[in-house]
């Protein structure tokens, strides 16, 4: 009976998969306008793909050799034979997640600002379907992955052996939990070479545009400002593609192996596994559905904007809701009824840190205002503002993800079973993202929005066009602030259920698990996981101000060398910018990724299996914190910019306005690049903890 019901999950990789297709048909047969905007388009497109096509050269160097050290793992009888293979197909996945968001995002930008200049709507109906395909396309070949990684291994388990004295389920959660390494690797390199471009080029742009040249944002005499377009469509949509495709997978395969530990000895073990798999196929339904309901009206406000985004998600949200009850009670019996109420806490929870985020990001409200207000005296006191926005933004995040593990954990029945518990916590961040589908799409929509603003400038669109894509573009800066919230807060509560996942295969194993406050071991691994946060970010802000500074260098020399650029007479040379950023982000990509998979192997062949806990323990604590934090302020301080951009406190080219441009720029990296890395960063490394397991137990040097 269960059996059947996974067969929504290949149906609903389907539905999705179809669906995107539609509405890329739909935007393709829209017109992009005029020759020049065209040309714009196809010059950002150009270098997206070139850039892509850089970053997947050298990525793919590391999955080969990856995949050669899980070979001899494999045939060292370490793990299951086919983990590599998995290996590489989530590494796949979601690279090809990214690319396909990012290949439509380049073709709806000049779209969605033709569109502008008929109306609004139909400006946001073009951009929000671009970020919709993005969402679905994610959702879509997540299923596709786990779907055809159980089935295989559901009929080779069947007449083969199982590895390791696993049973067959333990066998196939094992393997599926594995490929989530792939797809964290995958993302990790995706965010962190994409933020360190597009952060690179946008503080570039602005520094020597903006403030040295008080010429306007997107201003076609900026030699940076196609690279700016360039990493908008690099970074926030392929890096974030590849980002939340790895939170949607790892949150599922998290959850059906905690659920063979917790329900498999009351013979609920499949049931369990169908559970998330079934939730994820009701949400990409939900998703589709909710996308409907997002439209506007002409002359609406940003506020008008935003209610036609919720509308969509909270829709979605409700259906959920209301279906997901008749699964846990079709699935499990009403006597498990608890771990429907953890879905509804997950789900509850994702739309809570949406809405703190959009208080402290959005110019709506007074922490926005105040940042610009601080802009009256100096880059100096908006700094100051901006952090302590920031700060004060994690209070209410960190108090609901607390009260979501800790409702989720006791109404799956922690109380008398821990096992139960923890699988309810690891259903909740399946609850949280399992609207994915439309969660994305309002943040994947900014950077079309973002980049259909700079095609209007460039191409000098009438100044209501502009005005249609500024809302647009506003808007853009607080979905993306809440998507990245919802990102974080999902990645904590999927950090916890791998974090179980690993110790439970320390057990499995044979091995011994000490994680009392006095195990000095415990304690050394707190200690590093704390600081690991810090030092990653360090690293990719240093990555960006020193690709920034090249950029800098470069504006400057072609604003001094090449005659007639300030005057409109002579174009500047923009490829050499998009070259310098591209060179930069592939070199400065590669110290913080080898951090982040190098880091609990080589704690836990120094010290020992309980430092490895203790350091996905306190990175998971800091980096979820330190995440919100920068998230939030660089959120803060962007919207802040516009909000004076918008006339408030002078406007533009005013002493406020550009303190308010340098608060932005420090901003930029929080935000897009160190900021969403963490999160990756703090999944990633309790994958390669899980699937190095095994040769960390047998070359532990403190025994």
């Amino acid at each position: 009976m269960h059996l059947d019901l996974l067969i929504l999950a290949p149906i609903g990789s389907i539905l999705a998969l179809s669906f995107a297709g539609y509405l890329v048909m739909k935007i393709l047969k829209t017109s992009e306008g005029t020759s020049e905007m065209i040309a714009i388009a196809e010059a950002v497109r150009e270098g997206s793909y070139a850039y892509l096509k850089r970053q997947y050269s050298g990525v793919a160097i590391f999955f080969g050799a990856m995949f050669l050290v899980l070979i001899g793992l494999a045939l060292a009888g370490k793990l299951p034979i086919f983990v590599p293979f998995a290996f590489l197909t989530g590494g796949f996945f979601s690279g090809l997640a990214g690319f396909i968001g990012m290949s439509i995002a380049t073709r709806s930008s000049a779209r969605t600002t033709n569109a502008a200049k008929s109306s609004l709507n139909a400006g946001l109906n073009i951009a929000f379907s671009s970020g919709a395909v993005m969402g679905l396309v994610v959702v879509g070949l997540g299923l596709l992955d786990l779907s055809i990684w159980y089935y295989f291994l559901d009929w080779w388990y069947s007449s083969h052996a199982t590895p390791l004295g696993m049973d067959k389920l333990g066998a196939i959660t094992s393997t599926m939990l594995c490929f989530g390494m792939g797809a964290s690797s995958q993302a990790l390199f995706a965010r962190v070479g994409g933020g360190i471009f597009t952060k690179a080029a946008d503080v570039g742009a602005d520094l020597v545009g903006k403030v040295e040249a008080g010429i306007p944002e997107d201003d076609p005499r900026n030699p940076a400002v196609i690279a700016d377009n360039v990493g908008d469509n690099v970074g926030d949509v392929a890096g974030m593609g590849a980002d939340l495709y790895e939170s949607y997978v790892g949150s599922i395969v998290a959850t059906a192996a905690l659920g063979v530990a917790a329900f498999g000895r009351l013979g609920l073990g499949l049931q369990s596994v169908t559970i998330p798999m079934v939730m994820a196929a009701v949400g990409v339904m939900a998703s589709i559905i909710g996308t409907f309901f997002v439209k506007t009206k002409e002359k609406a406000c940003q506020g008008t904007l935003l209610t036609a985004l919720r509308r969509g998600v909270f829709s979605s949200s409700i259906i959920v809701a209301i279906v997901s009850f008749f699964v846990v009670k079709y699935i499990l019996g009403m006597q498990y009824i608890g771990v429907y109420w953890a879905v509804l806490s997950g789900l509850v929870a994702g739309v809570l840190i949406g809405l703190s985020t959009e208080y402290f990001t959005s110019s709506k409200y007074k922490p926005t205002q105040a940042v610009a207000a601080s802009s009256l005296t100096g880059p100096a006191t908006v700094i100051i503002s901006g952090m302590s926005v920031g700060m004060l933004s994690t209070a209410v995040p960190v108090l609901v993800v607390s009260a979501a593990i800790m409702a989720s954990y006791y109404f799956a029945g922690g109380a008398a079973n821990a096992a139960l518990g923890l699988y309810g916590v690891a259903i909740s961040a399946v609850g949280m993202l399992s609207t994915l589908g439309i969660t994305l799409a309002t943040d994947a929509y900014g950077p079309v929005a973002d980049n259909a603003g700079g095609n209007a400038e460039m191409t000098h669109q009438p100044k209501e066009v502009r005005q249609r894509t500024d809302a647009l573009d506003s808007l853009g800066n607080t979905t993306a602030a809440t998507g990245k919230g919802f990102a974080i807060g999902s990645a904590a509560l999927t950090a916890l259920a791998l974090i179980a996942a690993y110790r439970d295969q320390i057990l499995i194993m044979g091995g011994n698990v000490n994680l009392s406050m006095m195990n000095p071991k415990t304690l050394i691994g707190l200690l590093i996981g704390g600081m690991l946060p810090f030092v990653f970010c360090s690293l990719t802000m240093s990555a960006v101000g020193r690709a920034a500074g090249a950029i800098v260098v470069e504006v400057r020399r072609q604003f001094k060398e090449i005659a007639g650029i300030m005057e409109g007479r002579t174009k500047p040379d923009y490829a050499r910018c998009v070259n310098i950023v591209t060179r930069s982000a592939q070199k400065e990509m590669i110290l913080p990724s080898v951090l982040a998979i190098a880091a609990p192997i080589v704690v836990g062949i120094v010290v020992g299996v309980d430092s490895v806990i203790g350091m996905l323990v306190g990175a998971t604590v800091t980096g979820f914190v330190l995440a919100i934090m920068m998230a939030n302020s660089g959120g803060s301080w962007d919207n802040a910019k516009k909000y004076i951009e918008e006339g408030n406190f002078g406007g533009k080219g005013s002493i406020a306005h550009k303190a308010g441009v340098v608060g932005d720029t420090v901003g930029d990296p929080f935000k897009d690049t160190s900021g969403p890395s963490l999160n990756i960063l703090i999944k990633l490394m309790s994958m390669v903890s899980i699937v190095f397991a095994s040769f960390i137990m047998s070359y532990t040097l403190m025994k």
